[in-house]
């Protein structure tokens, strides 16, 4: 097993966004912004959901490489960090999960 995490994605990340966007793809997501951003990760998620539905095991997982770096990148542009989303799974994995969609607040 590997020794990578996402945390050391989310400091990849976080130093990256400090290069320029000429030399750093990240750097260049950022400056287009958040619909640039959110837009690239639908895309991610799109294609990662493809690959789960071919046979391809090999293209699955460089999909879903690709949709959890730009999740990173859409979480950092939003200043939330990794450990709070973990937190908040955490907090949910207390329960099950029945139980935890069930005490989430109704959306009109």
């Amino acid at each position: 097993m590997t020794a990578f995490s996402l945390g050391r994605l989310e400091k990849i990340i976080e130093a990256r966004a400090q290069a320029g966007a000429e030399t750093s793809y990240t750097k260049s997501l950022l400056d287009g912004g958040l619909p640039r951003i959110a837009k690239k990760f639908g895309e991610e998620a799109v294609e990662t959901i493809i690959a789960a539905l071919g046979p391809d095991r090999a293209a699955l997982i460089a999909e879903s490489a690709d949709t959890l770096y730009h999740l990173l990148v859409l979480l950092h542009s939003r200043e939330v960090r990794m450990d709070e989303v973990l937190s908040e799974l955490e907090r949910r994995t207390a329960v099950s999960g029945h139980v935890e969609k069930a005490q989430r607040p109704k959306q009109d």
